[in-house]
């Protein structure tokens, strides 16, 4: 939370301990020492701007009805020093606070004062955080879920980021085991049936049917020719692979860059197999005693670490796809030493997880350092109608087609609307209409509105400028102290949202932002009032500018000065 806002919370806290005590002396209540009691906002702003439980928590300790008890309190707290002017009880006891008109210029000022950088704070304490999301196999295009994935990872870093934490965000690359395997085989019987036609070639029952598949091939043909038409089916596969995967990830690459992703670290699978970390991992769940071998194969015993059992290393000797993840999260954590390891996935991962962390800990890693997103999975809507499409036959939406038809605002806005654990319809229709009923348009609205005010108002000669406190007392309005309250409230809501793991608490502080202020335009002249009044309307103005433009960026959507 803000500064002004956790002072004001520190301060309640102190003068309920206070008031305690004085109570106490006065017995007033028994001397029996007051229970942890909470402090929050209430959902109806009619009951406060704080409500504290102190009463009800303190009814069993005190042997009194809470009523009494809340009586009590507030017959001895004093609230001259403080942000608030009045306390009042309600219901069986609750004590709800009233800021008073300093708070709010407070607010106002901390705002002007650090521009950019408000919503910003040391909560994180610089621990090292590591997010990785998207992770899309190389072996063909981005699919509507990685596109997702990619805005909600991306946001949770940057919020976690304002919240204080050095974050870093990479994508994990596949490129070794069972899908390169596919991948090659999809190549080879494409190249192939260039030159023997398709008939004579079979493509491969699980191969990937995608035209990116046969435009590689074809690709591949016209620098080499028939050339591996008749080599070795391994040197075969690997030529084709070693020419295409490159190229998929580059792909990779510039499309995330255009869904405005940008990763630290490109992380790739074969490093593990190259390094001996794969070879490592399996020795030391051996030497653990996290093993056991069956039908030639090599188990992991999951019963003592909160997991079932499954297969390491299969009869033939080759590992299975956990065994390179096992490496992979052992090096984020041990390795590399992050405080935390963020890993943004699909739903149909929720049974992985727990095998990924019971083997983990039995390598002695502290799994808490581990939290695993789960995302739910996306429809595409248009007219009322899903879309659908095979993502085998090649004909899926993919985050390249969705970003030719969609705007990148609206697709990175839209998708961290809700929280990732919930299905989402997404609209594609609603993605582009320029009316209030899309979102982002809503909110880009709001600013380029706020833009044209200023615009206006320098033209007819008034500037804006810094105003005394009494100006700023002047904002007594009740859809000016909303706004003010909503304005104090962003740094709160950025912590909440790192400590969640929930983006999508960003775009409703931001819709709500919007909201408060063409409530506010509506009934709030700034044009024909008092000088003092129009100065402060216009410095509130401007204040809500800095705030909107700063949740905007944190979500890497564009500002727009005019619309």
């Amino acid at each position: 939370m803000s500064k002004y806002v956790q002072q004001a919370k520190d301060q309640l806290r102190q003068e309920i301990l206070s008031a305690t005590a004085k109570a106490q002396a006065a017995q007033a209540l028994p001397a029996s020492e007051l229970p942890d009691f909470t402090l929050e906002v209430p959902a109806d702003r009619a009951h406060g701007d704080w409500a504290a439980n102190a009463a009800m928590v303190s009814a069993r300790a005190f042997h009194m009805a809470p009523r009494k008890i809340a009586e009590a309190l507030a017959a001895n707290i004093h609230l001259d020093d403080t942000f608030f002017s009045r306390c009042e009880i309600a219901g069986p006891g609750f004590l709800n606070f009233f800021y008073r008109p300093e708070f709010y210029t407070a607010v106002l000022r901390d705002v002007a004062k650090n521009g950019e950088s408000y919503g910003r704070s040391s909560f994180g304490g610089g621990k090292r955080v590591l997010v990785e999301f998207v992770s899309a196999n190389p072996t063909g295009p981005m699919h509507i879920g990685n596109a997702r994935g990619g805005a909600i990872g991306d946001c949770l870093a940057s919020v976690l980021d304002a919240a204080g934490y050095q974050v870093q965000r990479e994508f994990y690359v596949n490129d070794a085991g069972n899908q390169v395997n596919k991948f090659g085989l999809s190549l080879e019987a494409r190249y192939l049936q260039l030159y023997k036609g398709e008939d004579a070639v079979p493509f491969p029952e699980d191969g990937y049917h995608g035209a990116d598949i046969t435009e590689h091939a074809k690709n591949f043909a016209k620098i080499n020719g028939d050339r591996y038409v008749n080599a070795p089916d391994p040197e075969r596969r690997q030529a084709l692979v070693d020419y295409a995967l490159p190229l998929n990830i580059q792909g990779l690459q510039d499309d995330l860059l255009k869904y405005r992703i940008r990763y630290d670290n490109w992380f790739r699978e074969s490093t593990l197999h190259q390094s001996g970390a794969v070879r490592r991992v399996i020795e030391q769940l051996k030497e653990h005693g996290a093993t056991y071998e069956k039908d030639g194969a090599l188990w992991f015993k999951g019963e003592p670490y909160g997991s079932e059992d499954f297969v390491l290393v299969r009869a033939n000797g080759v590992p299975t796809y956990v065994v390179p993840d096992i490496a992979y999260h052992y090096n984020k954590l041990v390795t590399r030493s992050f405080d935390k390891a963020i890993d943004v996935l699909g739903a149909d991962h929720h049974g992985y997880v727990p095998r990924l962390k019971g083997a983990l800990q039995a390598l002695g890693v502290d799994t808490s350092r581990l939290d695993v997103l789960l995302m739910q999975m996306v429809r595409l809507v248009r007219d009322g109608q899903v879309v659908k499409a095979s993502k085998r036959s090649g004909n899926a939406i993919t985050l390249v087609t969705l970003l030719d038809e969609v705007p990148v605002d609206a697709a990175r806005f839209l998708f961290n609307m809700r929280e990732p654990n919930s299905e989402m319809d997404f609209d594609l229709g609603l993605a582009v209409q320029q009316d209030s009923k899309n979102p982002v348009y809503y909110v880009q609205y709001a600013y380029a509105r706020l833009c044209s005010l200023f615009r206006t108002m320098k033209e007819e000669g008034v500037e804006l400028r810094d105003c005394t406190d009494e100006e700023l007392a002047l904002l007594t309005a009740p859809e000016e102290i909303e706004l003010i309250h909503h304005l104090s409230a962003y740094t709160g809501e950025i912590i909440e949202s790192a400590k969640d793991y929930d983006p999508a608490r960003m775009t409703r502080y931001a819709l709500t932002l919007a909201t408060l202020f063409h409530k506010f335009y509506s009934a709030c002249r700034i044009k024909g009032e008092e000088s003092s009044l129009a100065a402060a309307r216009l410095y509130l103005c401007s204040c809500v500018r800095t705030v909107l433009h700063n949740v905007l960026s944190l979500l890497k959507i564009t500002a727009p000065e005019s619309m």
